[in-house]
């Protein structure tokens, strides 16, 4: 990944605007940065090159979508060995209702966010997520209400 101060102003300007609005067009865009399309069109092609920007997606209702229970699920395996580690990795990528996993420090070894459409849903992940070999012991955390969901990256000037 490169240095987030090798970027220019006019990059971090293209990344706020793409990451506010990834439909912009490339005219619209090379307009708001005082560019013109070609070398806008360029400067987007390198930061895609370069790893700054890894797609581009839409934002979708999830409680329109039949995903509207979150869950934050803390996870402790068995063991703490690479091959436990590895099967865990490999298995729980296969959990659709599994948006994000994050390996963590502390008392216990993930923390799991899963979307679902209601508790009976969640039941079942339930039943599915205790049967992945090396974990011990799982600890839910049913969310009553989102105060604020970003995927947003400050981008320093």
């Amino acid at each position: 990944m490169k240095n987030p101060t090798a970027l220019d102003r006019v990059d971090r300007r293209l990344l706020r605007l793409l990451q506010a609005d990834g439909r912009l067009t490339i005219a619209e865009l090379a307009r708001q940065v005082h560019l013109t399309a070609t070398p806008c069109l360029e400067r987007i092609k390198r930061l895609e090159r370069d790893g700054y920007i890894r797609g581009y997606s839409a934002e979708l209702e999830p409680a329109l979508l039949g995903a509207g229970l979150i869950a934050f699920v803390q996870i402790q395996l068995d063991r703490t060995t690479p091959d436990v580690f590895n099967r865990f990795r490999e298995r729980i990528a296969t959990l659709d209702p599994v948006q994000e996993c994050h390996m963590v420090a502390g008392g216990f070894d993930y923390l799991l966010k899963v979307r679902v459409a209601d508790m009976t849903n969640y039941r079942r992940f339930l039943e599915d997520l205790a049967a992945l070999p090396g974990i011990e012991q799982t600890h839910t955390y049913v969310v009553m209400e989102e105060l604020k969901s970003s995927r947003a990256i400050t981008i320093p000037d």
